[in-house]
Formats: C-alpha cells, structure tokens, sequence
C-alpha cells in the first residue's frame, strides 16, 4: 500500500465524495462511510479499492463498526474529514421543531466527536495526523433562519481550536474548512427549503448567495478539494487550529 490514508464521513455523495475522489487521484488510499445504502453501493462498485461502509454518524455503534474495519486494515490513519453534514430545518426559533433541531445539531457537531474521538486516541498513539472540520461560513456569522445549523457549525468552529491544543503537542494537526454556497443537490435543498419558510423564490435567493460575496459566485466542490489537499501537503506542515473560509468573501447574510 502507498500514499496517505485518508478517511472521510459522508463520502459517498457532494462535498465528500468529490474530497475522496481528488484524494485518490493523488494515489491515497480511501475509507468513507455515509449514512445512504444505495450511495455506498455506487462507490462500491466504481472503486472497489475503497473502504466503503454504511454508517450513520450518529449512531455510535455504526461508527465504532466503520472505525474498527479502518484500523484493523490500515493500522492507522493520516488525514480524517469529519466532513458529515445536513441542513436541517429553515424557520423562525419558535416555529421549529426539537426533533428537527436536535437531528441537525446531532449530524453536524454529535457526528464529528464520534469521529474525532477516534482519530485523536489513533494519531496521539502515533504522533502524526490532519483532522480537517467541515464547518460553514454560518460558523463565522449569525444565519436567520437557521438557528440549529448555525448552532452546530458555530460548534464544529469551538471544536477545531480545542482539539488542535489538545492534539497540537503530539504533531497532530486540526483544521476547519466553511465553505460558502457550494454548487450542488444540497444547496438545492437548503433553497428549497428557505424558499417555503420565506415565501421568497427560490431564484431570487439564489441570487442573493452570489450577491452577499464579495466575488460574486458560487463555491464549487473542486474548491473545497484544494484547500483539503493543501492542509495535507507538506506546505501546511504549520498550519493548525486554522478556521479556513471557502466562499468567495461573505460580506453579508442574505
């Protein structure tokens, strides 16, 4: 086996498995796990070289299923993405619904301890390793609307500077991506859904996203993918505890 071993969470569609894939043109090896069957199945059978594993972040004994297979194969790990996410609901604090507020704060901020509770005890035991945090600029900003997902992702920022203290002392380093709006299924789910609690169409909020950066376009998924391969480069050997936005400069919410 040759390159880096890289594990990434919610691999097998959008943001995470355009990560794994430039990971592996690199020559790294790959483990992903999402929380979609038929997804994993698809990255199954295009590249079969991947660990590929159905697991719910969420669900502790999913993910200690998912991280034993990596470590029993690898031994180890280099690079963790704790790249799980999901939008959750749009509305105001008091139209909103607990289940809905607590499953969207559990995927994005429950899912990454789960996953970075294990990196952390491996790369400490091995003195090396990149934790890369997929955040959001509704990390670095209040987001209307939105409370439960700014909340988490608010969190995941928390998360970032603590774990590179705690890790910084056994050359492990952690790191946070906040992507802006990113082309994609996704993105069209979040309209769709500011769209129904708003009224507003969801033309017009696409174009407020352009609008409120400061170069006036939309974040792609390749974008987010240099700046992950740029943190596992040797040319971020320094860089820890680094909360970086992909976003095309957010001057304002929409």
């Amino acid at each position: 086996m040759s390159g880096r071993r890289v594990l990434i969470t919610a691999g097998a569609s959008g943001i995470g498995l355009g990560l794994a894939k430039r990971f592996a043109a690199e020559g790294d090896q790959l483990a992903i796990c999402d929380a979609d069957g038929d997804a994993i199945a698809q990255v199954k059978a295009g590249h079969p070289d991947f660990i590929a594993h159905h697991a719910d972040v969420t669900d502790e004994a999913q993910m200690d299923a998912f991280l034993a297979q990596v470590e029993d194969v690898w031994g180890g790990v280099d690079v963790v993405c704790a790249n799980a996410g999901i939008g959750g609901p749009a509305g105001r604090i008091e139209d909103l619904d607990y289940g809905a507020w607590r499953d969207c704060v559990g995927v994005n901020l429950f899912g990454a301890f789960l996953t970075c509770r294990w990196a952390a005890r491996v790369m400490r035991a091995q003195k090396s390793g990149l934790i890369i945090l997929t955040s959001s600029t509704a990390g670095l900003f209040g987001y209307p609307l939105r409370s439960p997902y700014a909340a988490a992702k608010w969190g995941i920022v928390g998360l970032t500077k603590t774990l590179a203290m705690e890790l910084g002392g056994a050359n492990v380093r952690v790191n946070c991506i906040c992507p802006g709006a990113v082309e994609g299924d996704r993105m069209e789910r979040v309209l769709a859904n500011e769209s129904a609690a708003t009224g507003t169409p969801i033309e017009d909020l696409r174009a407020a996203y352009v609008d409120c950066t400061s170069l006036k376009s939309w974040v792609s998924v390749d974008d987010l993918a240099d700046m992950a391969l740029f943190l596992a480069s040797p040319a971020a050997s320094k860089v820890s505890g680094q909360i970086l936005a992909v976003d095309g400069h957010t001057e304002s919410i929409n």
